[in-house]
């Protein structure tokens, strides 16, 4: 599965969030570049944030950037750390 320009704003946006406290979201402000709003737009869309400019994280959100998180965690590896 190709990573697109779209698909690749909204995890960069999901790698933002701080998964070590549920009460610490993100707020993007109208200054920030039009990919990083389209895409927390879009993340607020599928329900993954709670709301259009980012806020907190939903349950489907969390999971989601857990599964992100580990994954890049992995990818960031050397090999002989595996």
């Amino acid at each position: 599965m190709p990573i697109s320009p779209i698909l690749n704003a909204e995890i960069r946006v999901l790698t933002l969030f701080n998964l070590d406290s549920a009460m610490e979201g993100i707020k993007v402000h109208q200054t920030a570049d039009a990919d990083t709003l389209d895409a927390i737009k879009r993340l607020y869309e599928k329900g993954l944030v709670t709301q259009a400019d980012g806020g907190y994280l939903t349950d489907l959100g969390i999971h989601c950037a857990e599964h992100l998180q580990t994954a890049l965690r992995i990818l960031n590896t050397s090999a002989q750390d595996l």
